[in-house]
């Protein structure tokens, strides 16, 4: 049986793997470009965007809410969706500084790393 071991690791850790995780997939980031461009989105215009069908939307629509990055509201068939812009920004700032941490690290001179 294997054993997880994220929860070893600190929380920004875990938050930034989430994040990478949610927006791995190239109709994830679509859909986030989409929804931003418009200001909210029904789930059919996205559909009517993406060379994706209804499920598979709906499907990567989920996992952007289950994070937070998007907000929905679901009104009888129709589904309004909208960036979380706190959350993203959140995510953007802790991407910034880990990225950036990693840069204090970056030799002064060239090397040949291997």
């Amino acid at each position: 049986m294997s054993v997880n071991k994220k929860e070893e690791f600190d929380e920004t850790f875990q938050t930034l793997s989430l994040f990478a995780k949610a927006i791995s997939h190239p109709a994830r980031i679509a859909i986030l470009q989409t929804i931003a461009q418009r200001e909210a989105c029904i789930c059919g215009e996205i559909v009517d965007v993406l060379p994706l069908a209804q499920a598979t939307v709906s499907q990567h629509l989920k996992e952007l809410k289950e994070i937070g990055l998007i907000t929905g509201e679901v009104e009888g068939k129709k589904s309004c969706y909208c960036i979380n812009w706190p959350v993203l920004e959140e995510f953007q700032e802790n991407a910034k500084d880990f990225f950036a941490g990693l840069k204090k690290h970056k030799p002064r001179t060239k090397r040949n790393c291997c």
